[in-house]
């Protein structure tokens, strides 16, 4: 089959081929088999054969159009690791048999100043997202990881360290990179006090990071079965934040405050916890707006400000970063035929603390 790409130079035809995936065709029905188109590698695209996909709470919000603006139908998925089966005629970068990682971007303008400055996560053209965005060569929507391979241009796929297992780096590609860039960008390091809001998919990864930058970390939890679990990962001490002693002790304490809480919860208990110039950067996505008391910030000069993933450049970084402090996401494997189930503890919390589907059972 073939689909036309416009380009400057005119129409371009772009072979395709039809691929299995997993998606779901309107928002309150469940995930399942179906077919979907992917390009074949024009000539600076890689193609991947994924081995393994993480699954994100994006991808149930976006499946359930929870944020909206979802494109049916949607298969979601953008915690991609994989092998390199085929290259384009000039890519450069990578050969077949490498293994492969793709994020949750596979394009953007590359012209704007985000773009030129590796923020290709802010791109004022609009980044192109793994899924639910439109796709460049095709038209269609874009497709993600919950299926046997996905084309990307060799500019958007990630090189992972050998020694890391690759069914846990995948989480990486979304929780490791959206709690690695906040961390990075607000200096954390020796010398500071950091919270880390939610033990979960992202909170696990924000306590591994900032413990391994070499911060004194303290895990902010509303269930008392997670104490010994944030210690483990390495959590210097743990507040059940219900407690209003122990949230006390902490209170203007704090250099920086990862909040990793996607339901809604009181942010000025947290901003209280800020010394002057304090910053707490919000990487969950709760559905409603959070309050915020003017007085919460004022006294204090704190800061109270969010962040998304990261670039290209500093996704690769993230991975070397884990590589040298043998840094992976905890999981729990799943076959893709147990999606569904999946989602639904996905949202009761019920998993330590990442979903990776092994994307081999989607051939049975």
């Amino acid at each position: 089959m073939e689909a036309v790409k416009t380009t400057a130079e005119g129409a371009t035809k772009i072979a395709t081929k039809n691929v299995k995936a997993y998606g779901t065709a309107a928002a309150n029905a469940d995930l399942n088999q179906l077919n979907i188109q992917r390009r074949k590698p024009t000539p600076h695209d890689v193609e991947i054969e994924i081995l393994y996909c993480g699954v994100c709470h994006s991808d149930l919000h976006t499946a359930r159009n929870e944020w909206h603006g979802t494109i049916y139908p949607c298969v979601p998925g953008h915690e991609i690791v994989g092998r390199i089966v085929s290259v384009g005629s000039h890519v450069k970068k990578f050969k077949v048999g490498d293994v492969g990682a793709v994020g949750c971007l596979v394009d953007s303008c590359r012209e704007c100043q985000y773009c030129n400055d590796g923020l290709e996560q802010y791109c004022e053209a609009g980044q192109v997202q793994t899924y639910n965005s439109v796709d460049p060569y095709l038209g269609t929507a874009t497709y993600g990881g919950y299926s046997e391979s996905i084309v990307v241009h060799e500019d958007f796929v990630l090189r992972v360290p050998e020694n890391l297992d690759l069914a846990a780096v995948a989480p990486l590609l979304c929780a490791g990179i959206t709690t690695y860039s906040p961390l990075k960008h607000w200096n954390v390091g020796k010398g500071k006090k950091v919270g880390v809001v939610g033990l979960g998919g992202l909170g696990h990864m924000g306590v591994k990071l900032a413990k391994a930058m070499g911060a004194e970390v303290i895990v902010f939890t509303t269930s008392s079965s997670k104490i010994e679990d944030a210690k483990r990962l390495g959590a210097d001490d743990v507040v059940l934040s219900k407690d209003e002693k122990q949230m006390a002790r902490y209170a203007g304490k704090l250099h920086f405050v990862l909040d990793a809480v996607s339901a809604q919860h009181d942010i000025n208990e947290y901003l209280s916890l800020l010394r002057v110039d304090g910053s707490l950067t919000l990487v969950g996505a709760p559905e409603h707006p959070l309050p915020v008391a003017p007085f919460s910030l004022i006294p204090m000069r704190r800061s109270f400000a969010g962040s998304m993933i990261g670039g290209i450049p500093e996704t690769q970084e993230m991975l070397e970063f884990c590589g040298k402090h043998n840094i992976v996401s905890d999981i729990e494997m799943i076959n893709i035929q147990q999606i569904n189930e999946a989602y639904a503890r996905l949202l009761k919390g019920d998993v330590k603390y990442r979903f990776v589907i092994d994307m081999a059972s989607i051939k049975k």
